[in-house]
């Protein structure tokens, strides 16, 4: 086998990928492309300029040769503050290129966070968009020590320094197993985790979900609404594309129907990415007009568990259905999902080729169908660790397997139902109840577009449900709403399983990738007393 090389032997069931000894990410991914004759198709589009595969490679190469001449050495780390946009995979890719190892981070962090970040990696580098110096400034004079770089993409002297780099460079003599870049974790709680992942966990994700599970080609458009500083959005919008040989939409703003459906009817899309507030955002805007999805082949969900209904009415009023599935920054990108022509609503699919699932009872071995366990996950794609943090490291990647975290059952057809984050599970009247489940159920009436269950200690010290609801415009009032849902939960589930308390509210509080952060609805206080009335 040839140097930076990948068999992919498809006779095999899932694809059976073998890397060569010496193997460099950012060949297959960027190189690939000139060598197989695409330099001059489309790699990136955005609302100011459309970059080529041949102009994509030069930039990368410019790039990758600008860290190296700035002496960040092989194994240093390249903190990334980067806007969507072609300079985000210039970076990324020409680190990766250079033996340099990129660690893209959420752009919507604040000071002291970056602050963390830049201490706890111990980056040779710092690179950021112009807009966010406000916060990445002040971080860089408050560490004790500051990077040897500084790559502010707003400073004038940057193009004509790159203009003067080489525009050839050869990779890094890097394995396939070695580190290649990072992805900050943090959950909905605690301090950002470094998941480190290797040069081949771009193309596992690549090859059996973007491949072998959505049946991407080189004639798709990826528009991901989730953006690339985590994994999701990096899939999505960089390394699926990449992989073979499409193009990827980019945009820097922030996801808004509005703006959707614009880049929607400019860009034609084959695959649209979101989360589902997205979908629910959207669909409250329809009401307003309706985007034209009809370049559109499959709509994909993840960062939260689609409910059924959203799903339902998506379908409804767009004709085209949601792939829901469940990934992590852990895993980098989705392990389960429904797929095309095999939907099961209200789950989160089937495991995805190249993976396997194993759910942990609480008896210590694994759960029978329907019952309910902790989710573990084994693949290719998993990070070798968590830099830094060999406790955690030691809890979270067990002997080969990752423990989400996440709260799963499996039916008798190998179908996966979320039930919730372990740690937010209610234990109701000594028996565990799922949030979700809930969530789900509030979300079938008409008049409601989101909610979220966690527990409340009542006046006995007894933990019941809470609910919190964002309504459609023009809603009924609190009051005979929450009388509404109030039957609807009765009707149709267990007694202790209703929620006792109903909040209305206009959002939910969202991580950067859409997941609910319960734990700040745990710190709200209690409803008013007419809406608490209304529920016992």
């Amino acid at each position: 086998m040839r140097d930076n090389t990948v068999a992919i032997d498809r006779s095999r069931v899932p694809t059976a990928l073998s890397f060569a000894p010496r193997f460099n990410a950012a060949v297959p991914f960027i190189d690939r492309h000139l060598v197989d004759g695409r330099g001059d198709r489309p790699a990136i589009l955005t609302a100011r300029e459309t970059v080529t595969y041949g102009a994509l490679a030069e930039n990368v190469n410019r790039w990758g040769n600008l860290l190296l001449a700035r002496g960040i050495g092989a194994g240093e780390r390249l903190l990334m503050v980067i806007k969507d946009g072609p300079e985000f995979f210039y970076l990324f890719w020409g680190a990766v290129k250079a033996g340099i190892i990129p660690v893209p981070v959420n752009t919507l962090f604040r000071g002291d966070t970056y602050a963390y970040m830049i201490e706890d990696s111990g980056c040779a580098a710092v690179a950021y968009s112009p807009e966010f110096s406000g916060e990445v400034e002040p971080a860089l004079s408050a560490v004790l020590e500051r990077p040897r770089v500084v790559l502010a993409l707003g400073d004038g002297s940057l193009r004509p320094q790159l203009a003067a780099m080489p525009h050839r460079l050869a990779p890094a003599a890097t394995r396939a197993e070695d580190d290649c870049f990072w992805l900050y974790s943090s959950g909905s709680t605690g301090a950002p985790k470094g998941a480190v992942h290797r040069h081949r966990d771009l193309v596992v994700t690549s090859q059996h979900y973007g491949v072998d599970t959505l049946g991407l080609r080189s004639d798709d458009i990826c528009f991901s609404e989730a953006k690339l500083f985590f994994a999701y959005g990096l899939g999505n919008a960089m390394s699926f594309p990449l992989w073979v040989g499409g193009t990827a939409v980019l945009s820097d703003a922030r996801p808004e129907p509005e703006i959707t459906a614009a880049l929607i009817e400019r860009f034609r899309p084959t695959l649209y990415f979101g989360v589902p507030t997205l979908y629910a955002a959207h669909l409250r805007s329809f009401a307003r007009g309706r985007p034209d999805f009809s370049s559109v082949r499959y709509c994909v969900s993840a960062g939260e568990a689609l409910p059924a209904e959203i799903l339902r009415r998506w379908q409804e009023v767009t004709g085209k259905t949601i792939l829901d599935g469940i990934g992590s920054t852990e895993a980098l990108h989705i392990f389960i999902s429904n797929r095309p022509g095999d939907v099961k609503p209200g789950s989160s699919g089937r495991v995805v080729p190249g993976y396997r699932a194993w759910i942990l009872g609480e008896n210590g071995g694994e759960a029978a169908n329907g019952t309910n366990g902790r989710l573990f996950i084994s693949g290719a794609s998993t990070a070798r660790c968590y830099w830094n943090q060999p406790e955690r490291s030691a809890a979270t990647m067990v002997n080969g397997w990752l423990d989400t975290g996440d709260t799963y059952h499996r039916d008798a057809y190998g179908y996966y139902y979320y039930c919730g984050r372990s740690d937010d599970m209610l234990k109701v009247g000594g028996i565990w109840c799922s949030p979700f489940e809930i969530e789900a159920k509030l979300v079938e009436h008409p008049q409601v577009v989101e909610a979220a269950v966690v527990g409340r200690t009542d006046g006995d010290g007894l933990v019941k449900p809470e609910a919190f609801v964002v309504l459609r415009e023009g809603a009924a009032g609190a009051d005979a709403m929450a009388s509404e849902l109030l039957a609807l939960c009765r009707r149709e589930l267990a007694p202790y399983k209703y929620p006792r308390w109903f909040n209305f509210v206009p959002e939910l509080p969202k991580t950067a990738t859409g997941k609910i952060q319960r734990f700040r609805l745990r710190e709200i206080g209690l409803p008013t007393g007419e809406a608490r009335a209304a529920a016992e």
